[in-house]
């Protein structure tokens, strides 16, 4: 088994208690960093948060636990609230324009050449535990994963 794939096992299997604790201080820090950082009009923490959006969506599908883990995120974003099969819907919509999807990680890579080593670890473990927040990372999202580490 490769390392990737243990630190993939490793996320999955942590407890829903330290899963919470590294994912928000993670965050954090990341978010402090990139708020400094601007590329091609965008800052950093919208680059992020639309990275977050894509990491969500790298299996091709919201779960019920992937949109509990955003919703915050996205009703500051559409400054209201938002159900499930709403925010699934517009998901979808989202996901046929892989286009999009390939722009985001073309924009997080150009970012992480910016971070040091442990910053861009650090995004790396994020976007492992946005998607093993269902339990599991699946091999579509391993290899979305994987595109940030090349």
């Amino acid at each position: 088994m490769s390392d990737f794939n243990k630190l993939c096992k490793f996320v999955e299997d942590l407890d829903p208690q330290t899963y919470s604790e590294v994912l928000i201080s993670k965050s954090a820090k990341v978010i402090v960093a990139l708020a400094a950082i601007t590329k091609d009009g965008y800052t950093g923490v919208q680059i992020f948060t639309s990275f977050i959006y894509a990491a969500v969506m790298a299996d091709g599908k919201l779960d019920k636990s992937e949109f509990e883990l955003i919703r915050p995120m996205l009703e500051k974003a559409i400054d209201g609230p938002i159900e499930y099969e709403d925010a699934k819907a517009a998901f979808k919509m989202m996901k046929k324009d892989a286009k999009d999807d390939r722009f985001i990680v073309d924009l997080m890579v150009d970012v992480l050449g910016d971070l040091s080593e442990e910053l861009k670890a650090d995004i790396i473990i994020i976007s492992m535990l946005v998607c093993a927040v269902d339990g599991k990372i699946s091999f579509k999202e391993k290899q979305w994963i994987k595109q940030l580490m090349a």
